[in-house]
């Protein structure tokens, strides 16, 4: 087949504009056009008078060598590359030792899957709960304001991107198509077959919720094991190799090849992994606020008379800024039509977060906007300040809200007049259970509050409205990626100071996001089977 690109048409065409398009741009027959199917669509949306889709196509003709040697010097018509998935290994016969993964958001998730379909019997350890009995815990803290320390919107099944937009891209380099492996295992488990050619595919919580349970059946059919409700406290190291996890209910579990693919909330685990000697180091991340407009307004902004098409769907935007004080500032995880949630998983903490179901039809578009900070400018010390840092400012958000688990928020217009908020305008907030009004100056630091004074109005150069007064900002975001990295070897993917002890995802600073984390899960996977398989871990 060839894969044919850059192939435009407006956006209300049919799919034979779209074959004819086809003939035309490859100078064939309509007859000699044996099928297509679409790789990838996106828009065009800069002329908002002329908004038009771009697709790029896996095409099948009578003469598809003939037109290849035609088209040689085409970089817009190629063979149509490989991109199915290839083990790396197989299980040796009559394993005795089982790999343990700790963690079952994308990146567990994922590494638990290649795992079993390569033979090798992994045991999943979550500390929280499967994922139909978190969303009810979760709904707890949003509902009644309570929370459950270990079954929340960071720890559970599915991980945290199972409360959130479910956005399925990525810029990572993906040269083995891991990417499209973990679409098509998505598309599997019951996801929309969109998600395999949109450019920007997303999910939405209530799917993500049965896709997961599917997944999880799957691990289970092939010999995986799951654990829920098992926090481990220790991991136990013999020269410098990683031996056994001691669990909570005082079980220990051994196995020399152990994942710990945490996610950037496990705050107690990354503690017990310095104190054990395993290497760790503090890395940038961002902190800030969500800030909530209308939907509409963002649709018109981007969209203009097609605001509200159907095929476009709710408009998104990303944002950027450099400010006069160094820092700079953009938008982050924008969630269309969506909503503002309480992501803690502290007693005391308040944190925000986004997320949107898969309709996207909410009346509100909302993002973070942060501020990035880097340890030796901002957290000095020793690798764990970041952490101690997001600790300070969700505890001082708890208390700014009223310590109730109400978040604090201030209307964009006072932020930028550094006057305290006391009644709302027309942007109704969506944060449950509730937001408190005030005055944010004071719930990040100074340079922090500086930039995104200064970047609020630049923004509003690109998105005319996005300063609007009644706009709502809502504190704090501080968990946009992890705080620290737990250096891992290039190659073998094990910690650099600890063998068998396998960093992965984006608690241990290496993913930023579903994609990212679950590539990274299948990467994880493939380097500990190989191990395993060059070791002969069996009897």
């Amino acid at each position: 087949m060839l894969r044919l690109s850059n192939i435009k048409l407006p956006l209300e065409h049919t799919d034979a504009d779209l074959r004819a398009a086809i003939s035309t741009r490859l100078a064939i027959k309509d007859s000699d056009l044996l099928g297509f199917r679409i790789y990838k669509r996106s828009y065009d949306a800069r002329q908002k008078r002329n908004i038009f889709f771009i697709y790029s196509l896996d095409v099948d003709t009578r003469k598809n060598t003939l037109l290849l040697e035609q088209f040689a010097d085409d970089k817009q018509v190629k063979a149509r590359p490989d991109d199915s998935y290839q083990f790396v290994a197989q299980a040796p016969e009559g394993l005795a030792e089982r790999p343990i993964i700790i963690g079952m958001g994308p990146c567990g998730l994922f590494a638990g899957l290649i795992l079993a379909q390569m033979g090798f019997k992994p045991i999943i350890l979550e500390r929280g709960k499967a994922v139909r009995e978190r969303t009810v815990d979760t709904f707890g803290l949003w509902r009644k304001r309570k929370l459950n320390t270990e079954s929340n919107v960071q720890f559970g099944e599915g991980g945290a991107g199972t409360f959130s937009d479910g956005k399925l891209y990525t810029q990572i380099k993906d040269p083995q198509h891991h990417g499209r492996k973990v679409l098509l295992e998505f598309v599997a488990a019951g996801a929309p077959e969109e998600i395999l050619y949109l450019s920007k595919p997303h999910i939405g919580t209530f799917k993500l919720v049965s896709m997961v349970e599917k997944m999880r059946h799957t691990i289970e059919s092939l010999g995986g094991e799951i654990r829920f409700e098992q926090r481990v406290d220790e991991v136990l190291i013999d020269n410098k190799r990683v031996q056994a996890v001691l669990l909570a209910n005082g079980q220990t579990l051994v196995s020399q090849h152990v994942v710990f693919a945490i996610g950037h909330s496990a705050r107690d685990t990354f503690k017990m992994l310095f104190e054990k000697g395993v290497y760790v180091e503090a890395k940038p991340f961002s902190i800030g606020f969500r800030i909530e407009h209308p939907q509409s307004l963002i649709d018109q902004c981007r969209f203009g008379d097609y605001a509200g098409n159907e095929l476009l769907g709710a408009a998104d935007y990303k944002l950027v800024h450099h400010c006069n004080n160094g820092r700079s500032v953009y938008s982050f995880c924008m969630c269309p039509g969506g909503t503002v949630v309480a992501a803690t998983s502290a007693e005391g903490h308040i944190v925000t977060n986004g997320m949107s179901q898969y309709s996207r039809n909410e009346r509100n578009a909302n993002s973070a906007i942060v501020v990035g900070i880097d340890p030796q400018q901002d957290y000095p010390g020793y690798p764990l300040a970041g952490l101690e840092l997001q600790e300070q400012l969700e505890k001082q958000a708890f208390v700014l809200g009223g310590e109730g688990y109400d978040a604090p928020a201030q209307l964009v217009g006072d932020f930028l007049a550094n006057k305290p908020s006391d009644m709302l305008g027309s942007v109704e907030p969506s944060y449950k259970p509730g937001v408190k009004l005030g005055d944010l100056s004071h719930s990040l630091p100074d340079y922090a509050i500086a930039a995104i004074r200064e970047a609020i109005p630049a923004f509003d150069k690109k998105i005319p409205g996005f300063a609007m007064h009644d706009a709502v900002l809502t504190a704090v975001e501080t968990r946009t990626s992890s705080p620290v990295r737990i250096k891992r070897d290039r190659e073998s993917l094990q910690s650099i100071n600890t063998q068998g002890l396998y960093p992965a995802g984006e608690g241990a600073g290496y993913a930023g996001g579903i994609l990212s984390a679950a590539v990274d899960g299948i990467k994880i996977a493939e380097a500990l089977a190989l191990d395993m398989q060059k070791n002969k871990c069996s009897h």
